[in-house]
């Protein structure tokens, strides 16, 4: 899972996606401080 988390001056906002591929095309286009993370659970099979 890919959590996107945007800062502002008065919200914080997060976006949460499946893949990376989707995740990186809508951080490269948010505006402000953004933050891209990849979460990955114990029980998560690769």
């Amino acid at each position: 899972m890919w959590i996107i988390t945007l800062y502002s001056q008065t919200t914080i906002s997060m976006f949460e996606f499946a893949s990376e591929k989707e995740a990186r095309e809508v951080f490269n286009k948010l505006q402000g401080c953004k933050i891209l993370s990849h979460v990955i659970y114990y029980n998560d099979s690769f």
